[in-house]
């Protein structure tokens, strides 16, 4: 583990250059490696090789992202996968099989809303939602003896509600299950999962940690800290693994065992493995994540506060806004800064909400969220269209409500153009 700073460890984690080698780390587009002996080929399939073989399970550029973000998480190992989904689904399926249960917050994306709560359903694998705001022991009633993990974020997207880490962790040690938290939206430098009671910690990496907009990826950072074998709940952790000769991952690997596993186990057989490629652009992102945060933080704080005195708004979002419901939580788990994501509802309901986004000159419309550029999205007329208004208000979808992901632009220019949107209605 690095002992440099977290600002440090942005640039420098993952990669050193060795004498008269490249600066900066090198993009290994490879599929396969070259062995002169079989004995080391062997040595691979047993999983006692730190080399690598074939890039579905293993790439130094990609094995190079992980490490950085287990350094700047705080983990003890970090594995890659080919999105946040494919993150989500291999950390499911790492602890769960047919006939187990989970719990998660039902404030979350909606990608994963539906991966829990349609797709793995028909593989068996259920999931109990809850609302994250309920008390300690009204959660502690959704846990059963099948009971896998818990699950939130950090940071909500979209609805912005800031996860009760004592509350969340407390239920967690309680049930001896670990605490599962995507912390796609806070990021490392605004939130420290770990630090904070969580198990595992999960990214989509298309978003901040890119920053830019170029590379689809995921990441599964484990903190290295969970018994896997005392409940004796995680047989595929701590029981013998007969398509790896009986391996047994926790006893071989212990604080790394759940990373192994998924590259070993969950990569082999999905194959949903980030191409070297995404690996590289996405850590050219995190070079800068801790420049960047700060810089989106600030600006989506001072555009909360304008919108919240705007003459054509009715209501602003954001959890850094004094007065927001969930103030308190995020001075207390992300002191740094609230992240770059707010929504806000303009006046008028629907048809005027269509009317902003149409409006803007600087900003972009666009389905996305986290990168350097500001971008809107009105999901009423767009991701949320499918279903009728009563469908989308259930789903927390106002007919007004405009998302906007706040980025690294003068903040003078970002709100002289909501403000003409606004005016222009």
């Amino acid at each position: 583990m690095s002992k440099n700073k977290f600002n440090t460890n942005c640039i420098h984690a993952g990669y050193k250059a060795e004498n008269a080698g490249p600066q900066v780390p090198p993009i290994i587009q490879n599929t396969t490696y070259r062995y002169y002996s079989g004995q080391d080929v062997a040595a691979w399939f047993d999983l006692d090789s730190p080399n690598c073989a074939y890039t579905r399970l293993d790439n130094p550029t990609v094995n190079m992202l992980g490490e950085k973000m287990a350094v700047l998480e705080g983990g003890s190992a970090g594995i890659a996968a080919s999105s946040g989904m494919s993150a989500a689904l291999v950390t499911t399926l790492n602890m769960c099989q047919a006939g187990d249960h989970f719990i998660s917050s039902e404030f979350i994306y909606g990608g994963t809303f539906n991966l829990f709560n349609v797709t793995l359903r028909r593989l068996g694998i259920e999931c109990t939602l809850i609302d994250q705001d309920a008390s300690y022991e009204e959660i502690m009633n959704e846990v059963r003896p099948e009971t896998k993990f818990i699950f939130a974020e950090s940071l909500g997207n979209p609805s912005l509600k800031v996860l009760d880490f004592d509350k969340f962790s407390k239920v967690a040690k309680t049930a001896e299950i670990p605490l599962v938290v995507d912390n796609t939206i806070a990021t490392p430098y605004l939130c420290r999962p770990i630090e904070l009671g969580a198990d595992i910690v999960m990214h989509s990496t298309t978003k901040y940690a890119d920053g830019h907009a170029t590379s689809v990826g995921g990441i599964v950072v484990e903190s290295g800290k969970f018994d896997w074998a005392k409940s004796g709940k995680y047989p595929g952790l701590s029981e013998p693994d007969e398509s790896y000769h009986g391996l047994k991952y926790y006893e071989k690997f212990g604080p790394m065992a759940f990373c192994i596993k998924i590259r070993a186990h969950m990569l082999r057989d999905l194959g949903c493995c980030m191409s070297p490629m995404n690996a590289f652009l996405t850590m050219q992102g995190l070079d800068t994540l801790h420049l960047r945060m700060p810089r989106h933080s600030e600006n989506a704080l001072a555009l909360a506060e304008f919108l919240s005195e705007h003459p054509k708004v009715d209501w602003v979002q954001y959890p850094g806004l004094k007065g927001d419901k969930y103030y308190e939580l995020a001075k207390k788990y992300m002191p740094k800064g609230q992240s770059g994501v707010l929504s806000f509802g303009v006046k008028g309901g629907k048809a005027a909400g269509e009317r902003f986004q149409e409006n803007l000159k600087l900003s972009s419309v666009v389905v996305h969220l986290g990168d350097i550029r500001t971008s809107v999205l009105h999901p009423a007329s767009s991701t949320h269209r499918q279903l009728s208004e009563e469908e989308q208000i259930a789903a927390g979808i106002k007919p007004e409500l405009i998302r906007a992901s706040v980025g690294c632009e003068d903040i003078e220019d970002i709100i002289e153009d909501f403000d003409q949107a606004l005016s222009n209605i």
